[in-house]
């Protein structure tokens, strides 16, 4: 049988803010990031839409003054 050719892995394509962003879950099933969750919570309010909030008209005030 012929081996197998080992491939690089090749680093995801990520946004600037996130370079360097690793996520391993280890034996026991814990999640390792090398970020802080509270830096990775604060992008995502950031960049991405919440879908469950997003036909919310109280909602509007909130967003506007956010940006």
């Amino acid at each position: 049988m012929a081996k197998k050719k080992k491939t690089k892995k090749e680093d995801p394509k990520v946004h600037d803010e996130l370079k360097g962003f690793k996520m391993e879950i280890n034996s026991f099933g814990e999640i390792n990031s090398s970020f802080p969750i509270d830096k990775i919570n604060e992008f995502l309010n950031k960049n991405v839409e919440d879908k469950k909030l997003k036909d919310r008209d109280d909602l509007d005030d909130v967003k506007k003054t956010k940006k």
